[in-house]
């Protein structure tokens, strides 16, 4: 597989990163690391394989040691899940996850507060 081929592969992976999870970055590799457990660990690894194998192809004395086989099922695998991610279901996701947080939290600041209340004798007796 040429270094062209696999850099076109990075390039559309970071590209569906930019798109969908709206990660920024200068390369794959940052962009990566941004998305963190956005992504699920065999996709971050498959994209980290591809991004390997782009600096591997760099180098004349490593790019021998790319297996074209490994770079094909890592573009796939990172092509395929980012195609299904919708990403204003995972902000309409974020969202409500971090309403149900403030919501559980103000519950448990409201239980507190009634039983100091009930136990210094304001309420209740």
């Amino acid at each position: 597989m040429s270094r062209v081929t696999v850099q076109q592969m990075a390039d559309r992976v970071s590209g569906l990163l930019e798109e969908r999870l709206h990660v920024r970055g200068d390369t794959l590799d940052d962009k990566l690391r941004r998305a963190g457990r956005r992504l699920p660990r065999r996709v971050r690894d498959a994209g980290a394989a591809l991004a390997t194998a782009t600096q591997m192809l760099g180098n004349a004395k490593l790019m021998y040691q790319v297996d074209d086989e490994t770079v094909a099922v890592a573009y796939d695998i990172c092509v395929r899940h980012l195609t299904t991610v919708n990403s204003g279901a995972a902000r309409r996701g974020l969202i409500l996850d971090m309403a149900a947080r403030i919501a559980f939290a103000l519950l448990v600041v409201a239980v507190l507060l009634v039983a100091v209340l009930y136990w210094r004798g304001l309420i209740g007796h």
